[in-house]
């Protein structure tokens, strides 16, 4: 499933292409998606302009003076720029044309991502609730300690709830509570303030690295340009069960937590 790096990649990569650009028309093939792609979206995006493409979370906003296109990837979608007579695969399920001569298209094999359309972004039922964004100054250790007070469960499910912090995915959880030193079944209210401090440093530095890195291939993810992500190669414990800690040497664990794989080092993390 992409996740926040491999969205704000997609991101980067289509922006240039889209952003004061004029939406010409808007060819919809397939509506049913994880919830049905309401027809206001073929009403009030053709003609409009492009102001700026932002994203929340995992979602990408398409922010027109007629309102704001909400896109969201699923579990296997990803957004490409192409020429517009480019013959659409089965699983093109979009295609938003330009002024510029390019398209933007939307594939998505699952159909789990979506298209939707809002006036009010920041209260769209499927964003008022979020947490802060990772990388903004609002997140550090000082807010996931005072979040963290009473929180019984696991740190790693702490850390990937959406309502605490968004765009913490599992790859990035795993990653970020190694580079942190804390084993990810610790009881989050059981983690210092200053241990929080660092565990918050190390979720910022994992994305950015992984937004760098142009994300993580592990099935199909490609960017906004084609490419795909090389974070991958770089990942210390995600997926390495069994294989040496590339700090100390020690086998690197598995664990099932909150229903998710979870890796781990028993010697570096504590």
């Amino acid at each position: 499933m992409p996740e926040l790096p491999e969205v704000e990649t997609s991101r980067r990569g289509i922006a240039p292409w889209l952003v004061e650009q004029q939406v010409r028309r808007i060819t919809i093939r397939e509506r049913r998606l994880r919830w049905p792609v309401p027809r206001v979206i073929d009403r009030k995006l053709p003609g409009s302009f492009i102001r700026a493409l932002s994203r929340r979370a995992k979602y990408l906003l398409f922010e027109t003076e007629a309102g704001t296109l909400m896109l969201h990837l699923g579990m296997s979608g990803s957004v490409r720029i192409i020429d517009p007579g480019e013959p659409p695969g089965k699983h093109d399920h979009v295609d938003i044309e330009l002024g510029n001569g390019k398209a933007l298209r939307f594939r998505d094999p699952r159909r789990f991502g979506s298209l939707l359309w809002t006036n009010d972004p920041p209260h769209h039922p499927l964003l008022a609730g979020l947490g802060p964004e990772p990388l903004s100054s609002e997140f550090d250790g000082a807010y996931l300690w005072k979040k963290a007070r009473g929180r019984r469960i696991a740190v790693k499910s702490f850390i990937m709830n959406a309502a605490i912090v968004v765009g913490v995915g599992n790859i990035y959880a795993s990653e970020s509570l190694f580079l942190a030193q804390i084993h990810p079944k610790r009881r989050a209210d059981r983690i210092s303030a200053a241990r929080m401090a660092v565990l918050a440093t190390a979720i910022k530095e994992v994305l950015k690295r992984a937004i760098a890195a142009g994300g993580t291939t592990l099935r199909d993810f490609h960017g906004g340009d084609g490419e795909p992500g090389y974070f991958s190669q770089q990942l210390d414990v995600y997926d390495r069960a069994g294989l040496p800690c590339r700090v100390c040497g020690e086998s690197v664990r598995a664990a099932v937590i909150g229903q998710r794989s979870s890796y781990y080092c028993l010697r570096c993390q504590k």
